[in-house]
C-alpha cells in the first residue's frame, strides 16, 4: 500500500490506502469513514419511516401540562377570528386539538 505522510507535531498522519491513519507515540488511531444511519437526515431512508412530528395529542407525554405561550396566542387569535371564546385553562393537548377546530373555521394553517 502507499504511504503518504501529512502535519507535524505529536503524532503523523499517515494515509494507507483510502484509511487515515494517525500514528502517535504509543499506538496508532485508524479513522473510518462516518456512516449515518439517521432517519432525519437521511432523505431515502426518511421515505420510508413514520414522522415523529405528527403524533396524536392524546398521545403527549405532556399532553396534560398548561397549554405554552405560543399556542395560547395563537389560540386566542384564532378565536377572536372565529368569533369564539377563548378559554385559556386548555391543556397542551386540548389546545392543540381547539387549534386544529379553529383553523378549520377560519381557515387559517390550512397548505401554507
Amino acid at each position: 500500500m502507499s504511504q503518504r505522510r501529512f502535519g507535524s507535531g505529536g503524532g503523523q498522519r499517515r494515509e494507507y490506502g483510502d484509511v487515515p491513519v494517525i500514528m502517535g507515540t504509543n499506538h496508532a488511531q485508524i479513522r473510518l469513514p462516518v456512516m449515518s444511519n439517521n432517519p432525519k437526515t437521511d432523505a431515502a431512508d426518511a421515505q420510508d419511516l413514520p414522522s415523529n412530528t405528527v403524533k396524536n395529542p392524546e398521545d403527549w407525554t405532556t399532553g396534560g401540562e398548561s397549554m405554552t405561550g405560543a399556542q395560547a396566542s395563537y389560540l386566542k387569535t384564532l378565536s377572536e377570528e372565529a368569533g369564539e371564546p377563548f378559554d385559556e385553562t386548555l391543556s397542551k393537548s386540548e389546545a392543540s386539538k381547539r387549534i386544529d377546530e379553529l383553523q378549520s373555521i377560519t381557515g387559517r394553517g390550512k397548505d401554507h
